[in-house]
């Protein structure tokens, strides 16, 4: 099958494919708020009519939650499985936003267009970008050049509670030669990224108790202890004066960076002063000696998420707060053990709490690193399509975020993932005003049409 009318095909249909975005797009598909668990049904249904009348054999799958929707397509060739999720995040504080949500538009933007909505960048319009890909090939040569598994989810950013039973359910039908998973971004502007390693995370509330009451502080301020304080000695106690985690056996299991990543790394000539530039910061904190992409690529992290405690209203009040609150996270690398992690953070804790006090704590999960192994041949496959698709060269790249996703593929089905995204850093997913670049739409579309061209030539 010939890759050049596809392409043609792609350009032609982009209006097109922006107007099924947008239906899509304007579903509320809000996982976490049961407000919307009929939206959620709709996106399921809208997915699989869709997929539907392109050929595939779509459904829609019942789960204790949200929706599963599977579907497949094609004969020859080697088996796919493209992971998405049509699920997307509350849009609170509303009035943040410069139009309604869930009304998707294409705006004109200095630097280009972009298309404007919840979920344009996480995940729908990630997500449609292979969908398009497929209707091009349909359209143009009756088939598609591989054997396709689509498998989208719709409880990824409510904790994806349905998900390790579904696929240990349905293994079978599951289980393909390489996983796809579209729901990271570029390096840069105009980089393609693969992405090779992600880190695990581990998250922690602590709340600590001292007086059975908020107190007035001036009866009982120098005499009473009080939790916020004990609370500022827990959270500094935590890293050293370089930057380390002081945390007992932290670091077992992080691997020190090759030779060959390090010098991959610098190649991409990662500029950390414009990076913290954009979001009003100068001078690069965390662990010294250590370069800039390797602290967010590479090495384990605890940050305090959010800290909480007596009277945080308006205007004043001396009080000598009962308990004092925490959020701890941890981002994980290598082979580091997240609940070994979780017991040392909690004696440590524990050893640091006045005998009249108490601490409790909350787990949120807990979610080993992901390595993925770039022997499988369609990586090289994919790094040389990309290649030719953007102006620069494909690169091998880390994540800071955590997909644990990719990880239940090697576990539960035994088979590679690879993480192909075309989002921006600047695409405010999760925040208002998200955006998707119009041209991330086109050539996403683009690209996953030569990746399917590449895996199938090989084969």
């Amino acid at each position: 099958m010939s890759l050049a009318p596809v392409l043609d095909r792609i350009d032609a249909d982009l209006p097109q494919a922006v107007a099924r975005l947008q239906e899509l797009l304007r579903i509320p598909s809000i996982s976490t708020d049961p407000a919307y668990q009929a939206d959620c049904d709709l996106a399921a249904d809208w997915l699989v009519a869709d997929l539907a009348a392109m050929g595939f054999a779509a459904s829609k799958r019942p789960t204790p939650g949200h929706p599963m929707v599977v579907a497949h397509a094609g004969g020859d060739g080697p088996h796919v499985l493209f992971y998405g999720h049509y699920d997307v995040q509350p849009v609170d504080p509303l009035h943040l936003w410069d139009r309604d949500p869930f009304d998707p538009q294409v705006e004109d933007t200095p630097k280009g267009k972009v298309i404007r909505g919840r979920g344009t960048s996480d995940d729908k319009g990630q997500l449609m970008t292979f969908v398009e890909a497929c209707r091009a090939w349909i359209a143009v040569h009756g088939s598609l050049p591989a054997n396709i598994t689509l498998f989208f989810e719709g409880e990824e950013e409510s904790g994806s509670p349905s998900l390790v039973p579904f696929m240990q359910e349905n293994a079978k039908e599951l289980t393909a030669d390489i996983a796809l998973i579209c729901d990271t971004g570029l390096y840069g502007d105009a980089t393609p990224a693969i992405i090779t390693q992600l880190r695990g995370l581990l998250g922690e509330e602590i709340t600590i108790t001292g007086p059975s009451k908020d107190l007035h502080s001036g009866m009982y301020g120098g005499l009473a202890m009080n939790p916020a304080r004990v609370l500022a000695r827990v959270i500094a106690a935590l890293h050293d004066a370089d930057g380390r985690v002081t945390l007992p056996g932290f670091y077992d299991g992080v691997p020190e960076l090759s030779n060959e990543l390090a010098a991959a790394w610098d190649d991409l000539r990662f500029d950390e002063t414009a990076f913290l530039g954009e979001v009003g910061l100068a001078i690069p904190a965390g662990e010294k000696g250590r370069r800039p992409l390797e602290m967010i690529w590479s090495r384990p992290t605890c940050e305090v998420n959010g800290m909480w405690s007596g009277y945080t209203g308006d205007g004043f009040k001396t009080v000598l707060p009962s308990q004092a609150h925490a959020k701890i996270s941890f981002r994980l690398v290598g082979t580091q053990d997240p609940l070994a992690i979780r017991a040392a953070f909690r004696r440590q804790v524990q050893d640091m709490i006045p005998a009249d006090c108490s601490v409790s704590f909350a787990p949120h999960g807990a979610s080993a690193a992901g390595q993925m192994t770039t022997t499988h041949p369609a990586f090289d496959q994919a790094r040389k399509a990309l290649s030719d698709e953007w102006p620069h060269a494909a690169a091998y790249v880390g994540c800071g975020g955590s997909i644990p996703i990719a990880a239940y593929f090697k576990d539960i089905l035994q088979m590679d993932a690879m993480l192909i995204g075309f989002g921006k850093d600047d695409d405010q997913i999760h925040s208002p005003n998200e955006k998707y670049d119009l041209s991330s739409f086109h050539k996403g579309i683009r690209s996953w049409a030569r990746i399917l061209h590449a895996m199938t030539q090989a084969a």
